[in-house]
């Protein structure tokens, strides 16, 4: 397909200020951004193409999901109602709800099961522009349970008009029949279940929980260079409820991202900024555990760390899917920019998975777009519960 959007303000995110280009256009051809620029100067070659008029919209990269949890058995509505009746995550989790009453739930769901109960999840995404969505195992804690959920998360992107990244997250936490034995589950489990699900083709990036509840730096280490052994890049959940020392393992072996960082340090940010670690905040989390301790957004700031926001989608501690929601959070609860929480949920969402070709509109990037019937970027993270997406594309064509 070739096409002109035109009549459009476009948010290029290439430059300060969002990049914005009033009375712009884009030229959309094969899959790919052919031109972007003033309306004024679109290029002769391109002047016959059929047009498609925005009435004025914005129009920006389609957002990207960088942290979801979207695949899974069962709820975990009632340990919402506990947490309101005073008890923690950590208390939760270590009376064995958490993670692990998830982990029975997805355990004996088949893949159609986890797909079906994923696919309203997904949607919901879609419905607000995301193109882009990361999904990570995690729940099953086997080698079986952890590639039929990575299939699923593959076969997401079958029946939706949506690009699907997958994550192994087997150090996620130790399951019961591994209880007081964390080594023996990364070396006897884990491990090996990241190598059956990569022979597989399952598995685009390795991640784990780096944690109190879960697994120790030296742990999760062990994990980090089996991926890295794969030729798998890295990513972790780190310093979310306490300061164990994740986030300066991350930037220790180059990972894509620190994810929820709530306790990271100055020293952290300084190291993941020399590491090229992009922060993946999570406001939905921090708000769902009525969490007092903000991520270090000035550190982050002060020395140049890429910002991301993501939903955490997950059954537990964030069970939101509204990317639009968590640029508000992050905005109101994170005191980001709207800029930031912008650029949040694509440029650096996009950088926070290693993708180069999409989260910014310019030549030769996907054609991945969300046209807003707004009429200023801040306006996104200024709404609750308001939609404005007119129109979402994916792959070069509306859908």
């Amino acid at each position: 397909m070739q096409a002109i959007l035109c009549n459009a303000t476009l948010a290029t995110l290439c430059g300060p200020s969002c990049g914005l280009i009033p009375d712009g256009a884009l030229v959309v051809a094969d899959g790919r951004i052919a031109w972007v620029g003033h309306a004024a100067d679109l290029p002769a070659e391109h002047a016959t193409l059929p047009r498609h008029d925005l009435g004025g919209r914005l129009l920006t990269p389609a957002p990207v999901d960088c942290h979801t949890h979207l695949i899974h058995g069962g709820d975990r509505a009632r340990e919402f109602e506990q947490r309101l009746q005073g008890a923690s995550y950590e208390e939760i989790a270590r009376a064995g709800g958490g993670i692990l009453s998830t982990v029975t739930a997805t355990r004996t769901a088949s893949e159609a099961d986890l797909i079906a109960a994923a696919l309203p999840r997904l949607d919901a995404l879609l419905a607000e522009g995301v193109t882009t969505v990361e999904v990570k195992s995690g729940y099953g804690l086997d080698i079986a349970t952890e590639r039929t959920m990575l299939r699923a998360a593959r076969r997401l992107a079958d029946l939706r008009p949506v690009r699907i990244v997958t994550t192994f997250l087997g150090a996620h936490a130790c399951p019961p029949e591994y209880k007081g034995r964390a080594d023996a589950y990364i070396d006897d489990m884990c491990i090996p279940a990241l190598h059956a699900a990569h022979a597989e083709g399952l598995v685009d990036a390795v991640d784990g929980f780096c944690e109190g509840i879960a697994f120790t730096p030296a742990q999760i280490a062990r994990v980090f260079d089996a991926a890295r052994a794969l030729g798998l890049p890295v990513k972790l959940h780190a310093e979310q409820l306490s300061h164990q020392g994740g986030t300066a393992l991350a930037a220790l072996h180059g990972a894509l991202s620190a994810d929820h960082v709530e306790y990271a340090t100055d020293t952290d940010a300084r190291a993941m900024a020399a590491a090229g670690t992009v922060a993946v905040l999570l406001p939905g989390a921090f708000y769902t555990l009525h969490e007092t301790q903000a991520p270090p957004v000035a550190a982050f700031r002060a020395h140049g760390v890429p910002m991301a926001l993501a939903t955490d989608c997950n059954p537990g501690s964030s069970p939101m899917t509204s990317i639009l929601l968590a640029m508000n959070m992050g905005c109101t609860l994170f005191r980001l920019t709207p800029e930031e929480a912008l650029r949040g949920v694509t440029e650096h969402a996009a950088r926070a998975l290693g993708l180069a070709d999409c989260g910014r509109l310019a030549p030769g990037l996907r054609a991945d777009l969300a046209v807003w019937s707004v009429r200023a970027p801040a306006e996104l993270a200024w709404r609750i519960g308001f939609n404005p997406l007119w129109q979402r594309w994916f792959n070069g064509a509306p859908c």
